[in-house]
């Protein structure tokens, strides 16, 4: 009689198992619902209104986001944010490579290195753009200690310059991420057969060759992943700009983000920054959405090969 009872008392534990497991996910799938999604859609509602100071219910259609794009400010913003993605998504890629190559060597000291590479990530945004804001001053920082060497010449002053100051951006953010991409291209290199370096050194075949044409492809998932969290982190920039440069001189550092925050706040024009918002958030699932679909379509490919 136990025996006869055992299937189903051993189904009825699962359920019950199963039940407190998306009991446990309640809290946080009202959280995505509710603080996420909910604000998302409250926000493209807003967008398409004329809210000011405070948001209202009527409805303007596509007003709002002509109004955007017909703002200087904002296209300025667009150029701005574009010549910072690319320089600093390149760079930080690059740089966190070859940081990777260098300590996959089995240098001494790796765990050391590891630790002083990655650091800088764990600063805040707004603490990287106050250091930096103190070495590119050029009362005080490079250029100062440059003309106390003698050479009385030399000029550093891009934070000060409107054509150079985004690319002072691009120098602090990049000393701050290339160690997270470091972190996640050594784990991908750390998963390459050794095998594969045997037959390269037997074959006679150039290291650097074999980096380029073998272990990159191979690292499909690490690239991937690093451009995503690298791509995220450009569109949401905006602590390093205000602590840098305040998006100056004048607007020659302006950001979407900034952009945004200044027209929620300063200037109480909740329509705009929504609309604002939500063509960030587009951009964002423009990009993301994809690479998403294709990792997991070959996720599904290699899981019924």
């Amino acid at each position: 009689m136990n025996k006869a009872n055992q299937p189903g008392r051993v189904v009825r534990r699962r359920q019950r198992v199963s039940l407190a497991a998306y009991l446990a996910l309640l809290p946080m799938a009202a959280t995505v619902l509710l603080a996420y999604l909910g604000t998302m859609l409250w926000t493209a509602r807003v967008s398409v209104s004329s809210s000011r100071t405070f948001p209202n219910s009527d409805f303007v259609g596509a007003a709002q986001y002509i109004r955007l794009f017909n703002n200087e400010r904002w296209l300025l913003s667009l150029q701005n944010i574009a010549i910072y993605g690319v320089l600093f998504i390149i760079a930080c890629l690059a740089i966190g490579f070859l940081l990777a190559v260098f300590i996959d060597q089995k240098v001494m000291a790796e765990g050391a290195l590891r630790t002083v590479f990655l650091y800088p990530y764990a600063m805040s945004f707004v603490a990287t753009g106050l250091i930096w804001q103190w070495i590119l001053n050029p009362e005080l920082g490079i250029q100062e200690v440059l003309h106390k060497l003698g050479f009385t010449e030399a000029r550093f002053d891009w934070i000060v310059d409107q054509d150079m100051a985004i690319y002072t951006i691009v120098i602090a953010t990049v000393w701050q991420a290339s160690g997270l991409v470091m972190a996640l291209m050594l784990s991908g290199l750390r998963g390459v057969d050794e095998e594969i370096w045997k037959a390269a050194r037997i074959d006679g075949i150039p290291r650097w060759r074999v980096y380029l044409s073998i272990v990159l492809p191979m690292m499909g998932a690490s690239l991937s992943t690093a451009f995503v969290l690298l791509f995220v982190m450009v569109v949401k920039v905006f602590d390093a700009v205000v602590a840098m440069t305040q998006g100056g001189p004048g607007t020659a550092s302006e950001v979407p983000a900034k952009f945004i925050m200044d027209y929620l706040f300063g200037r109480a024009n909740i329509g705009l920054a929504s609309a604002a918002s939500i063509v960030l958030l587009a951009t964002v699932l423009a990009i993301v959405a994809p690479l998403y679909f294709v990792r997991s379509r070959r996720a599904a490919k290699g899981g019924a090969a």
